[in-house]
């Protein structure tokens, strides 16, 4: 998925807080709960009937869960770098789509990096301690209390939305002690001692926080937290490991159904790879960019409602994200008939020998502008020998004319977000230097748009982009998303052998 230059993302939105309280109690007054704007009564008898009669689930010896000990380190750096002072952190809570509808939730980055866990309302807090270090404590919702009738009459109980974990399940899973949820604003309203939280995930934190905290010393606290996810560990490696098969099986599932996608549109093809997403993974890890024809040389086309053509190329730039929320980036650029035109070709073979200069140039040491500049030297060189642009190479590059045509940035860091590590200082991220354990994609395009006179009318309307993801090894580099073919030549011998 590309990026602008430069970008690295912002915070989305503030969210409500959503009700922790729950709703009805049984006692001497029926108990009422809201249901398509009707409030129907529940008369003792059937409150008293509600609590009883359920066996006892909960589980005991629980094994905690694979990156609890991840976690624990990544929590352990924020320690040491905000001694003596108590670190907030919320997951976030239901967003509205419509009406009584939310949106499927999704918990913050911040928040799921350090902990694992990904339910929603809940809030990491770091208690510094007098001896130095900080106690972690997640404050949780608990499971849905059978007592007041919650489990059955609210919402979010659990006949609504399914079960929780009880605290207790959580403290295994989590490896930290767990607390009520609700009960963490009246603990950060008690507070005393500098604070700092992590903003645009809970308002409800947020205001109990407002006069113990500064926008300044926050946002400090979100940029460490981003860039303490630039090295990955080898859970996260495995995880973008298993996110890029996936992703790769997925592009496989869209290639043996071009003729549906021919019959209807681009939206076969969405819902083609989300299928492979959610059966593998936890969702896309982003909006799937189904680009066909001339949709190609819109960076960002996710409406996908065009059609699908033979003679056109398709971009399909998605990603699998896992069960624990990495994300995978590949985009490939396909000829839906399974043939490139000659024309097609030629530009394709540009862009991937781009690609190819720009994985070349990433390794450990050198400069991480360094493989954007070498994938733009070659577009350059490609739009020159065509004669799309005049003067020497050096003079296109210094003036940025290629850009015209290549309009993007060549990658990003990639990870928990695709575009991870979004909030990191310029000089920590793109003016740094590339270590092992880091992961970014090399995703070099050309694209001539359908009204652009500037180009041969043949021209208008193809757009190319190539895609990988890439390890930094203590050796070069890995290709996380080998498994796709990338060379013109192969990428036919692919369909063909995937379509019989």
């Amino acid at each position: 998925m590309t990026e602008a230059d430069g970008q690295r993302g912002t915070n989305g939105e503030e969210q409500d807080t959503a009700e922790a309280e729950a709703t009805g109690a049984a006692g001497d007054k029926p108990v009422k709960q809201r249901k398509n704007g009707l409030y129907p009564a529940v008369s003792d008898e059937l409150a008293a009937v509600m609590k009883s009669g359920w066996a006892d689930t909960e589980r005991r010896g629980l094994e905690p869960i694979p990156q609890a000990r991840h976690t624990a380190a990544r929590r352990a750096a924020v320690s040491a770098r905000f001694p003596g002072e108590r670190i907030v952190v919320p997951a976030g809570n239901l967003r509205r789509r419509s009406n009584d509808t939310d949106y499927p939730f999704r918990a913050a980055t911040e928040y799921a990096h350090l902990t694992g866990d990904q339910t929603q309302d809940a809030v990491l807090v770091l208690e510094p301690l007098a001896e130095g270090g900080h106690e972690a404590t997640a404050y949780l919702l608990p499971r849905s209390d059978r007592e007041n009738g919650e489990f059955w009459l609210h919402g979010q109980g659990e006949l609504w939305v399914g079960r929780r974990n009880s605290l207790a399940e959580a403290e295994q899973l989590l490896g930290l002690p767990c607390r009520d949820v609700r009960t963490v604003t009246d603990v950060l309203r008690e507070a005393t001692g500098p604070v700092r939280v992590v903003r645009g995930h809970n308002a409800g934190v947020e205001a109990a926080l407002a006069d113990k905290v500064t926008a300044e010393r926050d946002a400090e606290l979100t940029v460490f937290l981003s860039e303490l996810r630039l090295v990955k560990d080898d859970f996260e490696i495995a995880e973008l490991e298993r996110a890029c098969a996936s992703t790769a099986r997925g592009f496989e599932d869209v290639v043996k159904v071009l003729d549906r996608a021919e019959a209807t549109s681009e939206r076969y093809i969405e819902g083609t790879f989300f299928l492979r997403a959610r059966v593998e993974g936890n969702d896309v890890g982003y909006g799937s960019i189904c680009a066909s024809g001339p949709h190609a040389t819109t960076l960002h086309w996710v409406r996908n409602d065009g059609p699908v053509r033979s003679g056109d190329l398709l971009l399909l730039d998605a990603g699998v994200e896992t069960r624990h929320l990495y994300t995978a980036d590949v985009t490939r650029t396909l000829p839906v008939s399974g043939r490139f035109t000659p024309l097609q070709r030629k530009i394709y073979d540009a862009v991937h020998a781009a690609q190819e200069a720009g994985i070349a140039a990433v390794k450990p040491g050198a400069a991480y502008r360094d493989f954007h500049d070498a994938a733009q030297r070659v577009l350059a060189e490609h739009l020159v020998a065509w004669g799309l642009l005049e003067g020497t190479v050096e003079r296109v590059l210094e003036l940025g004319l290629q850009r015209r045509w290549t309009l993007h940035g060549t990658g990003h860091m990639l990870g928990i977000d695709v575009h991870d590590c979004a909030h990191a200082r310029i000089e920590a991220y793109v003016d740094c230097t590339l270590e092992p354990g880091m992961v970014l994609t090399v995703e070099p395009g050309l694209y001539f748009q359908a009204d652009d006179v500037t180009v041969p009318e043949e021209y208008r309307g193809i757009g190319v982009r190539i895609e990988d993801d890439i390890l930094v090894t203590a050796e070069g580099h890995r290709n996380l998303s080998a498994a796709l073919p990338r060379a013109s030549a192969e990428v036919e011998s692919w369909m063909a052998a995937l379509r019989g």
